[in-house]
């Protein structure tokens, strides 16, 4: 349960082996990607508004074993969900594309999402990939941003068998395609941008709406500093056992439909009409000078985007210096504002948000994700990981047994990771 190097060579070794029996080809022909999943410690529910946001990868992802399938054809297969996926990249695809009658979950849209959004950018297809996908196991994977880490393995693979070089900017454009054209989610570029940016032990901040992004080491550990990574501290990821698709839920779009309208009043009031509707684009003195024009949910909706966004810039600074008391202060108080601003979050979540809070050795907590199901991320002292993991599972067992009988691995442990690459 504790973290370890992901992948492992066993786990290389055994996608590797599927997707050479499904191509009927040697091993050593199989190319590999590794795509992280992420979390978000802090900038919640802002990147689709321009905020700046924070990030890291987890040693926990998709794997991905592939070769050229040297026509146009893709042939996949899955380790978690049944069926195959099956389609050609020399055909037009569109939103709305069938899903084959073989696709458990169509669990093929995010292959034919990141065709089309390479063919949307005028990329030439001139190959398809056979090729076989597996998450890391034993875990609902909901809350970590698996969709975006199956998306920007797919856009890798597709990049490699077609002989494409495309930048990691790039590809955060791609995948923002996949998800806004493709499966219909209004979400901003923080998943993608996490998986593609991010290295080990570092905090990835990412201003959403330029695009910049820079990488904040830890301090040096030296005699008089109590930080030692990556040793001083483990992520802890518990899952609630609800599942289901966020394109599905129409509270993750209303949202961002009700921030944009705020948006709106706050910059007509400002007298800046000709500004693009985002909250980003709101100076905080003209919120604070025209913030009682919102009302009800609007106003809520603000309020988070603006107190997050300060957030994030106070949790830089305790990052940077080492502070992981402060750093933890802040995520909770981000989960907070999710619960009672951005209102997100069910029962059972915010249930695992408080027990977090409650467990020993922990930093700080919030939701992970969307906040509409899965999971909630806390940071916490090394030497009390197992210790808050079991009193998680126990006290979460109590509130919601069906839930937790459901979740499978409810709690797991784990560190930072690094972007997405082929390897």
């Amino acid at each position: 349960m504790g973290g370890s190097s992901w992948p492992s060579a066993a786990e290389v070794e055994r996608v590797r082996r599927s997707a050479a029996a499904l191509a009927g080809c040697d091993v050593e022909k199989v190319r590999m990607v590794a795509s992280p999943y992420r979390i978000c410690p802090l900038g919640a529910h802002i990147d689709h508004q321009g905020g700046t946001v924070t990030a890291m990868a987890i040693n926990r992802g998709i794997l991905l074993g592939f070769v050229p399938s040297e026509d146009c054809k893709v042939l996949l297969r899955s380790g978690q969900f049944g069926g195959e996926v099956q389609f050609r990249i020399d055909n037009d695809l569109c939103k709305g594309d069938q899903i084959g009658v073989d696709e458990e979950c169509g669990w093929g849209r995010y292959a034919r999402g990141a065709a089309f959004a390479l063919q949307r950018a005028g990329k030439h297809l001139y190959q398809g990939i056979i090729g076989f996908i597996e998450g890391s196991g034993s875990f609902d994977s909901s809350g970590i941003s698996s969709s975006a880490a199956v998306g920007v393995a797919y856009l890798l693979a597709f990049e490699s068998a077609n002989d494409l070089t495309i930048s990691q900017l790039e590809n955060i454009e791609l995948d923002r395609l996949i998800e806004n054209e493709y499966m219909g989610i209004n979400n901003g570029v923080l998943d993608q941008s996490a998986i593609l940016l991010s290295q080990r032990n570092c905090l990835t901040c990412i201003d959403c709406k330029t695009k910049e992004y820079k990488l904040i080491h830890p301090p040096k550990v030296n005699d008089n500093s109590q930080w030692q990574e990556p040793e001083s501290y483990k992520i802890l990821l518990a899952f609630s056992g609800l599942r289901h698709s966020l394109p599905s839920t129409p509270g993750y779009n209303s949202r961002v439909a009700e921030c944009k309208e705020a948006a709106r009043i706050l910059l007509t009031a400002s007298g800046k009409t000709f500004m693009e509707l985002l909250l980003c684009n709101v100076a905080p003195e003209d919120y604070i000078l025209h913030k009682e024009k919102l009302e009800g949910a609007l106003a809520r909706r603000s309020e988070h985007y603006f107190s997050e966004n300060k957030r994030v810039f106070a949790g830089l600074e305790s990052w940077s210096s080492g502070n992981l008391e402060e750093f933890g202060k802040l995520m909770s108080e981000s989960g907070l504002s999710s619960i009672q601003n951005y209102e997100c979050g069910c029962e059972p979540l915010i249930q695992l948000y408080h027990i977090l809070l409650k467990a020993p050795g922990v930093y700080g907590a919030r939701f992970s994700g969307a906040g509409f199901r899965g999971c909630c991320v806390a940071f916490v002292d090394a030497n009390f990981a197992e210790d808050a993991a079991l009193f998680v599972r126990e006290e979460y067992k109590k509130v919601q047994p069906k839930l937790f009988s459901q979740a499978g691995t409810v709690v797991l442990i784990c560190e930072t990771g690094d972007k997405a690459c082929i390897i």
